[in-house]
């Protein structure tokens, strides 16, 4: 999948749901993983007022215009992966803010359901910029 914009919130219960389900898992845990350092992969509630507040707070704790060792291209020697003046590595805030959310999330199945609160959803949160987006999903069950 592909994500829209830093901070984004993309809905992924119903595919995880479907998962399951093609797989006939009737009891077990599904994990679900993202392999970047700038998404993060949590549950929450679907809704509008509480995302604002979530996109706000992250960019006053974290924000994208600090000055970051990460984006230093003059200081930075490892994991390279642009080219001077490239704005592709200037994205020190979103691994930062990766930490503090994580990177998976295991869920209990019980009688082939995800076992979730009445309003809980789970995100792929977008944490740098528009980009494909890979998430894993391991079940372990009968």
């Amino acid at each position: 999948m592909t994500t829209k914009r830093a901070l984004d919130f993309v809905d992924l219960t119903d595919e995880v749901m479907r998962c399951v389900e093609k797989h006939g898992i009737k009891e077990g845990l599904i994990c679900i993983f993202i392999k970047h350092t700038t998404a993060a992969i949590r549950i929450n509630e679907n809704e509008k007022g509480f995302k604002r507040d979530f996109k706000e707070f992250m960019q006053s704790l974290i924000p994208h215009n600090k000055y970051y060792r990460h984006n230093d291209l003059s200081i930075r020697t490892e994991n390279l992966v642009c080219s001077p003046g490239a704005t592709d590595c200037i994205n020190g805030h979103s691994h930062i803010q990766q930490l503090f959310l994580g990177t998976s999330e295991t869920i209990p199945i019980e009688d082939g359901k995800l076992v979730l609160g009445r309003w809980q959803r789970i995100f792929l949160i977008e944490l740098d910029k528009p980009r494909p987006r890979e998430v894993f999903l391991k079940i372990l069950g009968v």
